[in-house]
């Protein structure tokens, strides 16, 4: 048989679908995996998907050398000491020149440490975020591909047709920057997801909890979201959800999922590299610690009877809402809420490029997650032609445009929190976000106070407002005078 295009190691879900994605385009395809019965699976799928040219192998050797030189291999494999080994199995049978692309959410450091161990084998190295999950690697996904720009351009002709396709913005991937930085975007495009859906979950809350929305009549509402301002994939599967009976029994299947959610360390990471570079990112910070609440379930079934009675939500549980006014204030408040989640990303993003020096393009970035990936939404397209505007915009708050909206949205916003707060439904996303937003827009803040505090106890210093220098003040000796 003729030399394929292109190898993939690692054939779960993900590993699968993005093989079948490259044959479809044409780009004949080597895959292979430790179980070969992943490996047989996936050559039955290509031949029933439409003959699609899939070629499986059992043997690393076998593998490798049936690959045209030089040689470039994508891994779909858990992140960690998995990719190690499989690094380790593949690159004995690749020559120099030859290329292994990681396309799993890694830790950016460990991309950067590998790239260095690559090169000194002669080996060209990427990581690359894949965004979509299983339909998106199928069909078209969002591609952050970091490391070695040789490695992107011998496998560019490939990533701009598997991609997800944008008609008026073109391939949702670009050559992202060097080191880890494909890993850290896609890091931070995780982190966003949570605030994003942890948005979405309170906006839930807040209609079910206080508007008594039904599951039929919230599959309307976010339907119909989902025509404007807010058209997104969360908002799209979130009205799917809400329409979706139970299998098992009666009723809907939403109201039969336990709620408690899992993670698997990208928001953890994205909150820990905020704190590091010492970059405010509240509303993806309450969808982490909303997250670690959320699998308290006994503790909390527990606290639900201590606190059962006497809470403010009994005073006003007898108290009718004008539901449309609710639906159309929610909407308002988590699009506003919104621009401050994706602000605090852009922000973090561009810390950690200035740390590292990688020059990465904001306005890019939100162009290639118009398509594919879980945060895909037209409002993207606002974010980018914000960056177009002004590539050195210090946040997405005072872009003209958003301001405006922000502005526009403010008084639905706040009676939203005051609504929730009354009622005693938690929207720590949404409470958070006009925190960060109301912190933002003062010019002057109580952290005098805080400083002065510091400098009280700890002799930490200070600076004045109508005088330049470092002070320091004997306040507790002061204080002890004034009062004897």
């Amino acid at each position: 048989m003729a030399p394929t295009r292109i190898g993939l190691a690692g054939l779960a879900v993900m590993g699968q679908n993005l093989a079948l994605n490259i044959a479809e385009k044409g780009f004949p395809i080597s895959v292979y995996n430790r179980t070969t019965s992943k490996v047989d699976e996936t050559v039955e799928r290509a031949k029933r998907e439409g003959n699609l040219p899939l070629y499986g192998f059992h043997d690393p050797a076998a593998f490798i050398n049936s690959i045209q030189k030089p040689r470039v291999v994508i891994m779909l494999v858990k992140a960690g000491a998995p990719v190690d080994q499989t690094i380790e199995t593949l690159s004995a049978y690749m020559e120099k020149g030859d290329c292994i692309i990681d396309g799993g959410n890694e830790w950016y450091e460990n991309t950067e440490r590998r790239e260095k161990a690559m090169a000194e084998q002669g080996l060209l190295y990427l990581g690359m975020g894949v965004s979509g999950g299983e339909e998106g690697a199928r069909h078209g996904p969002s591609l952050m591909p970091g490391g070695s720009f040789e490695a992107y351009k011998n496998i560019e002709d490939i990533l701009l047709k598997v991609a997800a396709q944008v008609p008026d913005s073109g391939p949702c991937v670009t050559y992202i920057g060097e080191g880890g930085s494909g890993n850290f975007v896609k890091m931070v495009h995780n982190g966003i997801e949570y605030g994003d859906m942890q948005l979405i979950a309170e906006a839930y809350d807040v209609l079910k909890s206080v508007g008594k929305l039904s599951n039929d009549e919230l599959q309307h509402v976010f339907s119909e979201w989902n025509k404007g301002e807010l058209l997104s994939f969360l908002i799209e599967i979130t009205a799917d959800i809400f329409g979706i009976k139970d299998d098992k029994g009666d009723g809907y299947l939403v109201d039969k999922v336990l709620d408690k959610t899992g993670m698997k360390g990208t928001g953890k990471w994205t909150v820990q590299q905020a704190a590091d570079l010492s970059i405010a990112a509240p509303t993806i910070a309450a969808s982490l610690d909303s997250r670690f609440l959320s699998g308290l379930k006994e503790e909390r079934v527990e606290a639900a009877k201590v606190f059962k009675a006497g809470g403010y939500s009994d005073i006003l549980s007898g108290q009718s809402v004008d539901k449309a006014q609710l639906i159309d204030d929610v909407r308002q408040a988590l699009y506003a809420s919104k621009i401050c989640s994706y602000a605090q990303g852009m922000n973090l993003i561009r810390a950690k490029s200035i740390e590292k020096g990688w020059g990465l393009k904001l306005g890019e970035l939100a162009r290639i997650w118009k398509g594919g990936c879980i945060i895909r939404a037209i409002f993207l397209d606002r974010i980018k032609k914000a960056y177009d505007r002004n590539a050195d915009l210090a946040n997405l708050l005072v872009d003209p445009e958003f301001a405006k909206e922000i502005l526009d949205r403010q008084a639905a916003w706040r009676r939203v929190v005051c609504l929730a707060i009354n009622y005693g439904v938690s929207t720590p996303g949404m409470s958070t976000s006009l925190a960060y937003f109301d912190t933002y827009r003062r010019e002057r803040l109580p952290a005098n106070l805080v400083q002065a505090q510091r400098d009280y106890f700890g002799a930490h210093t200070y600076e004045r407002i109508d005088m330049p220098g470092s002070f320091h003040t004997e306040w507790f000796k002061i204080a002890k005078q004034s009062k004897i």
